[in-house]
């Protein structure tokens, strides 16, 4: 007589294999340039928008110091959103609020509703680069890494450098309100393809919003990315209110943040986990960045002035003009991650801190005489320099942390970057204005000469800077990516 277990049929048990996570990282790259794109996008359409909103130049720039205040301010609450809400949950609140600050810029009536518009847009693109660099590091195996995040930093420099380019292009034929009007369907296509594409690669675990840290973190961040925004502002006589007042609130908050971050550190209620910062690795890399991050974003916003300005130059032909750079940028970035992912970060970021300085010390010459294609090749050269820095010292600062941190890392270098462009922005425009001023002090009474010199003042101070790259990037060891890489071939 056969038993129950002879007679029953045999189940076979197949597990549900684990989503692929090549499509939903391609499209969250490709989302996060686009909302990274509009970082940058108004500042060529500044000059329009104060003719058709009939508002000052000072009230216009607030269309670009809103966004970058909105990020600082957002980004750092991201290392909590990322632990507590799942991927899909989080990319369609990225994108949703991306689309509609987007959808209310572009039938905004006048300059308040356009300025909401870009708060909106804003606090998606905070929650979409935190949420790309915390999925990357979670589901890339260690070797692989480096290639990813090449791609990654064609987002984070490539799509800011193409933005001036991009909004040349679309003035050149149509009103600032296509800036928008052309990004909406992109958007649009994005969440189509969300709903589709993106499954819930990362965990998540409860964890406790303090407010008291968000509030502090707001003060510290925002204070200190509006003091920065005042000083450029200040140059030409249009701050709100003296910098140095959010400049202090900003760093007093900052300490009354970081110290409350340390008592929250054992109750799972901390915010930021500054533990982060007892990783050398991360440490030098984040200094790194902020220099290069600053000399990028500070080169960005000068050196259209000295196009327009000393060169005479129109809209479209500045964005062209500055396009190599941004394109070799792209091109670059995933062979540097490939290269990574076979030397570790040394043997990249040294050179690389090198012949970017180069590039600095040899825009000191510009003057009213020089030519675009010199303009190009010094462009190509500091954008070649910037590449070969991204990737590693990104990969390599994240790469260091425990997994329990990649959140807070990348909410941390996120944070940052933004602080690190304003204060680019600020010093590099500040220091454009002195040296115009000293050489209208000392008889210069050309208008486009005092200018050139004050370019001249700005990136020689910048260049001076830049050596400090290169002294930081001595410091840079390699991690253990290549061991890793070792043990998978064996294996």
């Amino acid at each position: 007589m056969a038993s129950p277990t002879d007679t029953a049929p045999t189940q076979q048990v197949t597990a549900t294999p684990p989503p692929r996570p090549g499509p939903v990282l391609a499209l969250l790259v490709a989302s996060a340039f686009v909302v990274i794109l509009n970082e940058t996008i108004m500042g060529v359409a500044i000059p329009q928008l104060t003719t058709d909103l009939n508002i000052t130049l000072s009230t216009a720039q607030w269309l670009t110091t809103g966004f970058l205040l909105t990020m600082a301010v957002v980004i750092p609450t991201t290392g909590f959103l990322i632990q507590r809400f799942p991927l899909r949950t989080l990319f369609f609140t990225a994108m949703g609020l991306f689309t509609a600050g987007t959808l209310l810029a572009a039938i905004a009536p006048g300059f308040e509703v356009l300025l909401i518009g870009r708060i909106v847009q804003a606090s998606g693109t905070a929650i979409m680069m935190p949420l790309l660099f915390t999925t990357v590091l979670s589901v890339i195996p260690a070797h692989r890494r480096g290639r990813f995040m090449g791609i990654i930093s064609i987002v984070i420099a490539v799509a800011p450098a193409v933005g001036p380019t991009a909004s040349g292009l679309i003035l050149s034929s149509f009103e600032w309100r296509w800036l928008f009007i052309f990004v909406l369907p992109i958007a649009v296509l994005s969440l189509v393809l969300g709903a589709i594409l993106v499954k819930n690669l990362t965990e998540t675990h409860r964890s406790h919003l303090d407010i008291a840290s968000v509030l502090l973190s707001a003060l510290g961040f925002g204070g200190l990315v509006f003091g920065l925004a005042s000083i450029g502002e200040s140059t030409e006589g249009h701050a709100p209110v003296p910098a140095w007042i959010p400049l202090v609130i900003g760093v007093l908050s900052l300490i009354l943040f970081a110290n409350r971050q340390l008592k929250l550190k054992s109750t799972n209620r901390v915010l930021l986990d500054l533990g982060v910062f007892r990783s050398r690795a991360f440490c030098v890399a984040v200094a790194l960045v902020i220099v290069v991050f600053a000399v990028l974003l500070g080169t960005l916003i000068l050196l259209p002035l000295y196009l327009q300005q000393v060169l005479g130059l129109d809209t479209l032909a500045t964005g062209l003009t500055l396009l190599p750079g941004g394109v070799l940028m792209g091109v670059t970035a995933p062979v540097v991650g490939a290269l990574f992912d076979r030397f570790g970060p040394r043997p990249l970021v040294l050179p690389a801190a090198v012949l970017t300085s180069g590039a600095l010390w040899w825009m000191t010459t510009l003057d009213a005489g020089s030519t675009v294609p010199v303009v190009i090749g010094m462009h190509l050269v500091l954008n070649l320099g910037l590449a070969f820095m991204f990737t590693p010292l990104l990969t390599s600062a994240l790469g260091s942390l425990p997994a329990q941190l990649y959140s807070h890392g990348s909410a941390i270098m996120s944070t940052l970057q933004q602080v690190a462009g304003a204060a680019g922005t600020a010093l590099f425009v500040t220091l454009m204005a002195i040296g115009a001023a000293a050489a209208a002090g000392q008889g210069v009474t050309d208008a486009t000469a005092a200018t050139s010199a004050g370019v001249h003042t700005a990136f020689t101070v910048g260049a001076g800077l830049s050596l400090a790259a290169v002294v930081l990037a001595v410091f840079v060891r390699g991690t253990n990516t290549g061991s890793q890489r070792g043990t998978k071939r064996r294996s």
